[in-house]
C-alpha cells in the first residue's frame, strides 16, 4: 500500500471517491457530508494546491483519498477548546473516505498508519497532526482515538450550519 499526490485528471476518481463516502455516511444516518461539502471545488482546490493523496494498494488499484492541509487551517479558527501544541507546526488530516467496495478489509487503519508515516516523511517540521468529525461517526472516532489522538474540542457550524464536530490532535 502506497500514498501518492493525486493528479489534477484523477478529479473525477477523488471526486467519485467522496461521494461514495458520502453515500456511506448516509446510509449510516450520519449527516456527515450530506450538504454541499466537501463539493468538486473543494477537491479540485485540493489537488492544485497538492493536499490531495490517493491511497493505492500494492497492485495499483485506488483504495482511498485523503487531504493534508497544511497549517494554518482556518476551518479551526471557532473551535471551542484547547490544543495540545499551541505551535504553528502541524498539519491537518481532513476528507478521508475509502471506496466503500473495500470497507471491511482494515484499509481504513492502514491508510492511518501509512498516512503518519507519509507526514513524517513530507512534512518533518510539523508538532503535531489535528483531525476532526462528526459527533455522529463513531467509526471515524473510533479509528482516530485508535492511532493516540485525544479529543481537545468542538466546532460548530464550519461545514453546515448544525453540524457539530469533533477535533483531535496528536504529538508527533
Amino acid at each position: 500500500m502506497y500514498l501518492r499526490k493525486a493528479k489534477i485528471e484523477e478529479l473525477d476518481l477523488v471526486c467519485d471517491i467522496i461521494e461514495d463516502g458520502k453515500q456511506q455516511l448516509a446510509d449510516a444516518g450520519i449527516d456527515q457530508w450530506q450538504n454541499e461539502y466537501p463539493n468538486r471545488n473543494v477537491i479540485k482546490g485540493d489537488i492544485e494546491d497538492g493536499r490531495a493523496v490517493i491511497y493505492n494498494s500494492d497492485d495499483h488499484e485506488t483504495l482511498g483519498v485523503a487531504a493534508i492541509i497544511e497549517s494554518p487551517d482556518h476551518a479551526y479558527d471557532t473551535m471551542d477548546g484547547e490544543w495540545l501544541s499551541t505551535s504553528d507546526k502541524y498539519v491537518t488530516v481532513h476528507r478521508v473516505a475509502i471506496f466503500s467496495h473495500h470497507q471491511g478489509k482494515g484499509y481504513a487503519s492502514q491508510l492511518f498508519r501509512d498516512l503518519f508515516d507519509y507526514i513524517a516523511a513530507n512534512h518533518p517540521e510539523a508538532d503535531s497532526i489535528r483531525i476532526d468529525t462528526h459527533r455522529d461517526n463513531k467509526k471515524m472516532q473510533h479509528l482516530i482515538e485508535k492511532f493516540g489522538f485525544q479529543k481537545v474540542g468542538d466546532l460548530v457550524g464550519v461545514y453546515h450550519p448544525a453540524d457539530v464536530c469533533f477535533v483531535y490532535e496528536k504529538l508527533v
